[in-house]
Parts: C-alpha cells; sequence; structure tokens
C-alpha cells in the first residue's frame, strides 16, 4: 500500500482558522506569522486519528485565497515561507503529511501576468495566457480564467507543483478540476510525477464521469461529493435506497481508484446543521468511516460546529470560522462526538484495509440499513436504524461481536435499537 492508503486528512481553511482580514493587507506590511497557530492543533489532529493536514489556500490572494496573485510566495496574513516550512516540518516530524491547495483554473486581477495584460494588452508577452475574450469563471469578475492550451501555462503549473514539492509538501488538492481540459492535467501531472513519484494528486469535481476523469488526468483521487449528497440526503429522507444506490456506485470507482471521502468541507453547509435530526451525525460519521475511499474530516466537525453556508457576500463565513487558540478551549472538545471521531477512526486505523473496501447491502429498507465492507479476506458489518423502534437487520452468516456501537448481533443479523447503530467483526 502506497502512503495515501493510509491516510485520514483533516481539512482546514487557514484564513478562517486563524482569523486573517478579509482582504489582503496594504503593499509592504509586514507578514504576520498566524500559520504559527495551527501547530499548536497538530497533537488534536493527531490525537483524533489523522495523519494529514489538508490545507486550504495558503498563498498570496486578494481576499478569500482563491483569487490567488501568487502561487510562489504565502499569503502575508498567514505569514512568510519560513513559517509554512516550519508547519510542513513540524508535521512531518509528527507523522503528518501536508496537502496543498492549488488554485490553477483561474487567478485574481493582481496576478502579476494578467495585470501585464491589462496595461499592455496584445502587446503583452503574457496575453496567450488567457482566452481572447478574458473570460472569467462561473461569473465570478474577479476571478480571470487561465487559457490551459497555452504550453506556458502548463510550464507555470508544473514549476508552482514541484517548487513545493521540493519544500516538503506531499501532494496537492486541485481546486475547481472539473473545469480544466484534461489533457492539460494529464500533462502537468506527468511531468510531476515524474520528479516526485510518491506525489498524491485530488481533483476537485461535482458531477460527471469520476472514473473517467481520473484515468484522463492523471489525478490519483477525486472528491466524492455524490456519495456525501446521498449521506445526508438519505438520512434527512428516510430513504436509505438512495444511499444504496450511491454505495453501489462508489463500488465501481473503487475498481480504478480511491475516492477522496467527506462529511464537509469548507465549501458546503456544516453536516450538523444539514441534517434534521442531530442524533443522525452519528450515522453520517459511521458510513464515511466505513466504506472504502480517503477519507477527510473538516476541522469543527468533530466538534460538532454548525454552519450554513449562503450564497451572498460573506456567505462562507459561518462556515470558516476562527478557531481558539487551544483544542481545548473549543466548545464540544471531550464531548461524546468528539470521543466517536476519535473511536471510529481508531477503528478504521486497525483496518486500513478500508480504503479499498467494497461494499455490500445485505438490508435494505427506507430506514434501516445493513452492509459488510470487504476486501480480500477482510470483513466488517454495519447495521443503521433510523426508527424510533428496534429493528431487525439481516447479515451473511458468520460468528459476529460487537465492536462499536450497540447491537445483539446473531450468527446471521442483528437487533439495532431505536435510531441507533453498531458495526461488528465475523
Amino acid at each position: 500500500m502506497r502512503w495515501p492508503d493510509h491516510a485520514i486528512w483533516w481539512h482546514v481553511y487557514p484564513l478562517g482558522f486563524v482569523g486573517a482580514e478579509r482582504e489582503a493587507l496594504p503593499d509592504g506590511t509586514s507578514a504576520t506569522p498566524r500559520l504559527a497557530k495551527l501547530s499548536g492543533w497538530l497533537d488534536h489532529l493527531v490525537g483524533l486519528g489523522c495523519n494529514g493536514l489538508a490545507l486550504g489556500p495558503v498563498f498570496a490572494s486578494e481576499t478569500h485565497g482563491y483569487d490567488t496573485v501568487d502561487h510562489y510566495r504565502v499569503d502575508p496574513r498567514l505569514g512568510g515561507e519560513d513559517d509554512l516550512r516550519r508547519l510542513i516540518d513540524e508535521a512531518s516530524r509528527k507523522g503528518v503529511r501536508i496537502l496543498l491547495d492549488g488554485v490553477f483554473n483561474h487567478v485574481g486581477h493582481g496576478f502579476e501576468p494578467f495585470a501585464d495584460v491589462t496595461a499592455k494588452g496584445d502587446d503583452s508577452p503574457y496575453r496567450n495566457w488567457f482566452h481572447p475574450d478574458l473570460r472569467t469563471f462561473e461569473g465570478h469578475d474577479r476571478l480571470v480564467t487561465l487559457n490551459h492550451n497555452e504550453p506556458e501555462v502548463a510550464d507555470y503549473v508544473t514549476d508552482v507543483m514541484t517548487h513545493w514539492l521540493e519544500r516538503g509538501i506531499d501532494g496537492w488538492r486541485l481546486d475547481a478540476a472539473y473545469a480544466v481540459p484534461p489533457p492539460f492535467w494529464r500533462l502537468v501531472t506527468d511531468r510531476v510525477r515524474a520528479r516526485f513519484p510518491d506525489v498524491w494528486f485530488v481533483g476537485e469535481v461535482i458531477h460527471g464521469d469520476y472514473t473517467g476523469l481520473v484515468k484522463h488526468t492523471g489525478f490519483d483521487s477525486v472528491t466524492q461529493y455524490e456519495l456525501w449528497k446521498a449521506i445526508w440526503s438519505s438520512l434527512n429522507d428516510r430513504n436509505f435506497f438512495e444511499l444504496a444506490h450511491a454505495l453501489d456506485r462508489h463500488n465501481t470507482m473503487l475498481d480504478t481508484f480511491a475516492p477522496q471521502t467527506f462529511l464537509g468541507n469548507h465549501d458546503v453547509t456544516r453536516i450538523a446543521s444539514r441534517l434534521i435530526r442531530k442524533e443522525q451525525r452519528n450515522h453520517a460519521l459511521v458510513i464515511l468511516l466505513t466504506v472504502g475511499g480517503v477519507p477527510s474530516i473538516y476541522a469543527g466537525d468533530e466538534f460538532g460546529f454548525e454552519g450554513i453556508k449562503e450564497e451572498r457576500e460573506g456567505g462562507d463565513d459561518a462556515i470558516r470560522p476562527a478557531f481558539p487558540e487551544r483544542p481545548d478551549e473549543t466548545p464540544g472538545y471531550a464531548a461524546p462526538h468528539h470521543r466517536l471521531h476519535q473511536d471510529l477512526i481508531g477503528l478504521r486505523r486497525r483496518h486500513p484495509w478500508l480504503v479499498r473496501a467494497r461494499t455490500e447491502v445485505a438490508t435494505l429498507t427506507n430506514t434501516v440499513l445493513s452492509y459488510t465492507v470487504g476486501h480480500d479476506a477482510e470483513r466488517l458489518a454495519v447495521v443503521l436504524n433510523l426508527d424510533g423502534e428496534p429493528a431487525r437487520a439481516d447479515l451473511p452468516a458468520a460468528n459476529w461481536t460487537c465492536v462499536a456501537g450497540e447491537a445483539i448481533f446473531t450468527a446471521d443479523g442483528a437487533t439495532v435499537p431505536p435510531t441507533g447503530w453498531a458495526i461488528a467483526e465475523p
């Protein structure tokens, strides 16, 4: 198994986490070494059971980090390159991998090549870095789309990636990867992988042919939004048929790659706010941590943070809050949901084969689901009950022993308490 098969990520949006200013600091302003705050949370990450720190944007930008102006410079609101390298080194000493967020589909207006085009028009040597119509990204007039048919753009992206890999990071999340032509990604990922064969690439993909994109781009993984939606939607609608369909599709992806799975990230409403019934946060977490894939925990979800994403300026603030200086100052620290994260991540650590595990449904009703997850000779069973009454769930015959949650297991099934769940080993 390669190192990504053992990865469980703790995902942080740095500008929000450290309480940075909403907009870039004026030119000449000294960098503020706020990245050091994350160092104080590395032990929390490890104590949770994670071994990867997935960082949102850390490069110089105009506002929220996704309007990058310099991919070689750390945002002064976070600190300088020395601060980032110090965080990388401290993480490495604790066995924690670092994933950076690469925004290579579009740039901010202050991006030097675009500023040159703005000043010189067709006389700029960077004119071909952008489309003839200087198109923007999905209606955001401050985000200018790069021309991915221009060889110099591929050279630039390749150089940025290798620059930071040389400084100790382990992989790249590729923002808006779905909007970039796959041949561009294939060219870049092949070049980078030739120098850094252990690099891990995960593309942000919302809809579409996940498997086809992995095959044509050179990505190792993509964001599994299908499963994310099916988890919370099936729980809210009391409709496990939707989840079963998504798990079947998830199985087909695992034939080619291990999807990046999640319940939350910096772009979506927090799972605690998304779910109608708060106790079903536990069911959602059980599903995430028992199915195949490379899971990530969005910082704060382990404490039960709430937050609703709104489609307005500043609408992401609630899901990207500032954090206290220390984990034990955080509401929800050491509370049952935090401890459940530790318990279930610990269970997954004891069964590393889960990264490639296929799911087989045994019992399926609107409100009761049982399934087994297996890889080669290894197997676990999971039972979930959304009803307010005990429920019977069938399982393949085995000497099932409960290892998490509560249920009474027999050789061919389990009785699950009201709104309960359980995991068993044969």
